[in-house]
């Protein structure tokens, strides 16, 4: 606070607006609190929202507008979702399917792991594949030794082929993840379009390059104790066979789920993600799948007005001119590199919003970044969908995003391990990134 209030009596830098310079210091304020949390994420919300309307950004009623949008609805459908999925028990029964697909190799099960975690976090994102997939690979480790320091490397392995799997699997569609609605909401601000095939055809292929080769990052990282997992495995058919048998109540729950995703890839264009997302919520209490009781306990309040605060931080941020004053300062900066290799713009846009995003949530990023990176060049849609990719690439900290979040509550693994199999599997993707981006986009295009 007191940063902000030293900054506000420095003059306004020059072409930028008064509210953009203020929009600007609420920017670099709500980072050092969220970096270092003083205070809790929610407070630091109400702060930005507060903030913005008493230094005159804009009305009260124009900021609740900026608040609340289908990208807020989404979020909010998102959470109540995973909740009703996770009720379902489904988690011991896909380790199952995971393993009768992969065999007992150790090093085919993290790929599994890995595969499955992506797909999945493709469609229902990322916080509800970890806390779905978390318990199945506790299960298997604590089946094959109950001596933690037996298993360390095994532990590591498997976790983080959870963990990173959900963070690939994300970027592959508007769905799987916040980050991604909220850079199509900044698409519709400028006049562009992208369904949600589009999308997949422009990002899945990535996804699926990436599968394999985080998949040995970590083999090569952490070396299991195991090259099978043959007692874990019976220990596991043994409980599955002992728990309550699939109903037809369970199958109407993945029906209504799958209307859900049928929704999103046919109709979000009509009535948007988060209209589509409750609905789905809709249906799951009606049918008693979970009680609004179940939902108001377990859904991250929090989470939500984070994601509404943030999103209209980057509203804003546009609004007053602050994203392209902003952009232009750094085409004035790198301006000679831009001009003279074709991927540099790329790497700019890659290498800020990944190390942010290790910082920071990766929705915060894009909602912050966003609006700048989209002014950084001619072709605003390579742009923003580099900037969503990348917003993804969180490996190096268990704060970067929610699915890290959830395996370092284990106690299985440290930051250490982070760090450890982090820089390279972000180094990977990041190179990947680009040089995908300035190949096949071209190519398809």
């Amino acid at each position: 606070m007191v940063v902000g209030f030293i900054l506000s009596l420095l003059p306004t830098p020059s072409g930028l607006s008064l509210e953009g310079y203020r929009i600007i210091i609420i920017v670099i304020t709500a980072l050092m609190m969220i970096i270092t949390e003083p205070i809790p994420l929610p407070a630091i919300a109400i702060y930005i929202l507060v903030f913005e309307v008493i230094l005159g950004i804009n009305d009260a009623d124009g900021i609740a507008h900026s608040f609340m949008n289908d990208a807020v609805f989404f979020i909010m459908g998102s959470l109540m979702l995973s909740v009703a999925i996770i009720k379902q028990g489904w988690d011991k029964r896909i380790a199952l399917g995971i393993i009768a697909l992969t065999g007992h190799k150790t090093k085919n099960i993290v790929f599994g792991f890995t595969a499955i975690s992506a797909l999945l976090s493709s469609f229902i994102g990322e916080h509800t594949v970890a806390a779905l997939m978390l318990p199945i690979g506790m299960t298997l480790i604590r089946f094959t030794s109950q001596d933690k320091e037996k298993v360390r490397g095994l532990s590591a392995v498997l976790l983080f082929a959870i963990a990173y799997g959900a963070l690939i699997g994300s970027i592959g569609t508007p769905s799987g993840g916040g980050r991604n609605v909220i850079m199509m909401s900044y698409f519709r601000e400028f006049g562009l379009s992208i369904s949600y095939i589009e999308w997949m055809i422009l990002v899945y292929p990535l996804v699926l390059i990436q599968i394999p080769i985080i998949s040995w990052i970590l083999i090569k990282s952490f070396v299991p104790e195991y090259d099978h997992l043959d007692t874990g495995v019976r220990k596991l058919v043994v409980q599955v066979a002992k728990s309550p048998e699939m109903t037809g109540r369970n199958t109407v729950a993945a029906f209504i789920f799958l209307l859900v995703f049928l929704g999103w890839v046919f109709l979000s264009e009509f009535f948007g993600l988060g209209t589509i997302a409750l609905s789905g919520v809709f249906l799951y209490l009606v049918a008693g799948f979970v009680k609004w009781d179940d939902l108001s306990k377990n859904t991250h309040w929090g989470v939500i007005l984070l994601f509404g605060a943030t999103i209209s931080l980057g509203a804003n941020i546009k609004e007053t001119g602050a994203a392209l004053w902003l952009a232009q300062n750094v085409v004035h900066l790198f301006g000679i590199w831009m001009d003279s290799f074709p991927f540099i713009v790329d790497g700019i846009v890659v290498i800020m919003t990944t190390t942010l995003a290790n910082v920071l949530s990766s929705s915060a990023t894009v909602a912050v970044l966003g609006p700048i990176t989209l002014n950084l060049g001619e072709n605003s849609m390579h742009l923003g969908l580099v900037t969503a990719i990348a917003s993804a690439f969180g490996y190096f900290t268990a704060v970067a995003a929610p699915a890290c979040t959830i395996v370092y509550s284990s106690g299985l693994v440290t930051a250490k391990d982070f760090l450890k199999v982090g820089w390279k599997a972000g180094i990977v993707s990041m190179v990947l990134l680009v040089l995908y981006a300035n190949t096949y986009w071209l190519l398809i295009n």
